[in-house]
């Protein structure tokens, strides 16, 4: 009995073996230790395959791009079956000099995606031969067995999307290229799209029977000029290669571009400075009005209504403490924006994620947040007092003040809250001060600060506006409480930004606990009559909030998206324009103030709807509300840094319309018609 159990249990884990299913699991061979690799795939009904092969190396050891330079191999597999179309997506690689031999390859760990067309067969077999490198090379041979009747590892599509998201792109990062070829060296000039270059690299694949040397590259401003030396595969003079293919990857910052173009003939000057000062002003304006919209959004609005009411409290509306006041908020809003500035440049130096309002992914900083617009709360319906201590008060008193620590919170508050809301010429200016050199990333900050702080700076320079105010009388305290639920708004709002991090329950249970906490406040301080009516108000906004934000997408108050968003992916969008498609692409995020405008006043309009729904439209979402890699990556490739992002492909705009933050019906509907092309 037992005998036969364990016969039974090995075939049973022969037959789970992964050589028959769509993974190989991973592979080594006794003759090279410092590799291994792994191929799972995935058939779709068409008998096309994707294709991830991993390869992992021990360090110090590294394999080769498609281009391996001045030595190695490239990897190939070879398939016993018929296969039509195999197409290797090659990674971003880096460049290995050693004793004077220049390579271009990978390290540690590197996922190729693959696609297979047209395969016929239920079972692949291939060899792969991998070149591996250290002090020695090591050309190994490793046999794949796929059986594409099993399912693909249940993470697989995804892991294909990451996978992709690390190839290089054809659009964005330079503007303009161009490329001369003459006595034996090639020069390429390229021009940066944004900003400045910072550490770009370049990756040349030479053209058949050619070598190309150590590229040298040369930068200033947004110029960068490239020159390589070019011998054929003995070391001798290439002869002409002008008109013949030039292909590289070029990267800086994380972004990478992949340009197809000729080589030319003649010569390129040498790297000049194109990169004017008009340029700079210019987005120096766009911060400014960036800024200054952003007082209109509603999660700032509060705070401005707020602060001018504080003008109702002053006795005899006495200019110079009016004009301290509001000088001392607009100190707040300029330090917050220097923070800001100080928190991006850490980023950059870290190589993490860039991006306007990435910290509202963090559930402690919404958390923060939550409880500091409660505290606000509180104290606007006269629940308590934000007082100093006595020590504090005597010094200010003593110094002339009337207590201003107050008032420089206020500009930094707010400006906390504008960090989720992207109003239109913020994204051009933030984007550009993310990629442009640091002196500038800081004089865009500020004047971002500066834009915001308009209306504050108006009220400081010409404080006689308080004269514009009607007097005191008990509507002051009317008007502060209406502030109060205002800002209790904005609380409820941000603890639905919690959902997606801790679930409906817990955020159910914040949202009870906050609201039980104040009505007890208010019942001590106001008595029961005030707590029925704030009872109901606090229902009310709460379940208003929800049904505009925090419901979810497919169906809302307003009413019912019926499009059938996809999931956003590059190879999405190359598949639909391969079919003759157009595609519409929504980024969104929860905490994305300008989103939910846009989803409200837009996308679920009946037209807009019918659009996106069209037989040859196809819509694709990605959801920016909690850190991913593969969106930040898709925004950075095309110069954004902010949400909303909605961008337009179609067979007429190939390389995709870029729409503005703010949506209109009208323009939406006129490009994404234009886009479809003659038919």
């Amino acid at each position: 009995m037992f005998r036969s159990f364990v016969i039974a249990l090995v075939l049973t884990l022969f037959t789970l073996s992964p050589s028959q299913a769509a993974d190989t699991g991973w592979l080594a061979m006794p003759d090279n230790s410092h590799a291994q690799v792994r191929a799972t795939a995935q058939k779709s009904p068409t008998g096309d395959v994707k294709m991830l092969l991993e390869v992992q190396l021990e360090s110090g050891w590294k394999t080769y791009w498609r281009s391996p330079g001045e030595g190695g191999v490239a990897p190939e597999i070879n398939w016993s079956q018929d296969v039509s179309t195999m197409i290797w997506h090659w990674p971003s690689p880096s460049a290995f000099d050693v004793a004077g031999i220049h390579t271009q390859g990978y390290d540690k760990q590197v996922t190729f995606p693959i696609e297979l067309t047209s395969v016929n067969a239920e079972r692949l077999t291939g060899v792969l031969t991998l070149s591996t490198c250290s002090n020695v090379c090591i050309l190994t041979d490793y046999t794949l067995h796929l059986d594409l009747t099993e399912p693909a590892p249940s993470d697989f599509e995804w892991q294909y999307s990451q996978a992709m998201a690390k190839t290089p792109v054809g659009t964005g990062l330079i503007s303009s290229v161009s490329s001369a070829y003459n006595n034996s060296q090639l020069t390429i000039s390229l021009q940066k799209e944004q900003g400045d270059w910072v550490k770009p690299n370049i990756y040349l694949d030479p053209p058949e029977g050619m070598l190309y040397g150590i590229p040298k590259l040369n930068h200033k401003d947004n110029n960068l000029i490239v020159s390589v030396d070019v011998t054929d595969d003995w070391g001798d003079d290439a002869g002409d290669i002008s008109g013949k293919a030039l292909s590289f990857v070029i990267t800086d910052q994380g972004f990478s571009r992949q340009v197809n173009d000729t080589i030319g003939k003649g010569e390129i000057g040498t790297v000049s400075s194109s990169h004017s000062s008009v340029g700079l002003w210019s987005i120096l304006a766009f911060a400014l009005l960036g800024g200054l919209i952003l007082n209109l959004m509603p999660c700032v609005l509060p705070v401005l209504a707020m602060k001018l009411g504080s003008i109702l409290h002053l006795e005899n509306r006495d200019k110079g403490v009016i004009r301290k006041q509001f000088s001392v908020s607009v100190l707040g809003i300029l330090v917050s924006f220097w923070a800001l500035a100080l928190f991006m440049t850490g980023l950059r130096y870290s190589q993490e994620a860039l991006g306007w309002g990435i910290q509202f992914q963090s559930p402690w900083f919404i958390g923060f947040m939550v409880l500091v617009t409660a505290i606000f709360t509180a104290n606007l319906l006269g629940l308590f007092e934000l007082r100093l201590s006595s020590n504090m008060n005597t010094k200010m008193a003593t110094a002339g003040g009337q207590g201003y620590g107050r008032h420089f919170w206020e500009g930094a508050f707010a400006t906390l809250l504008a960090t989720p809301c992207s109003a239109p010429f913020l994204g051009t200016a933030v984007a550009y001060a993310l990629i442009a050199p640091l002196s500038e990333l800081w004089l865009i900050f500020t004047a971002l600060g500066i834009g915001m702080s308009l209306p504050w700076i108006l009220v400081a320079v010409f404080p006689s506006v308080a004269k514009v105010l009607p007097k005191p009388g008990k509507w002051m305290n009317r008007l502060r409480v209406v502030l109060g639920f205002m800002m209790l708004l904005s609380s409820i709002w941000l603890i639905t930004l919690l959902i997606p991090h801790l679930g409906m329950p817990i955020v159910a249970g914040i949202f009870i606990t906050i609201t039980l906490l104040l009505l007890l406040a208010i019942a001590r301080h106001y008595g029961k009559k005030t707590v029925l009516i704030s009872t109901v108000i606090a229902l009310f906004l709460g379940g208003s909030t929800y049904f505009f934000v925090a419901q979810p997408e497919s169906h809302t108050f307003t009413g019912q998206d019926s499009v059938n968003w996809q999931p956003l992916s590059e190879e999405a969008i190359h598949q639909a324009l391969a079919d003759n498609k157009r595609v519409f692409v929504d980024v969104t995020a929860d905490w994305c103030v300008t989103c939910k405008a846009n989803k409200y006043n837009v996308l679920l309009r009946e037209d807009i709807q019918a659009a996106l729904s069209a037989p040859d439209v196809v819509a694709l979402r990605g959801d920016w509300t909690k850190p991913s890699d593969k969106i930040t990556q898709f925004l950075k490739q095309r110069g954004q840094v902010a949400v909303p992002f909605n961008q337009i492909y179609g067979p007429c705009h190939k390389d995709g319309v870029v729409l503005p933050p703010l949506l209109n019906k009208d323009s939406t509907l006129t490009i994404l018609s234009e886009a479809k092309g003659a038919q």
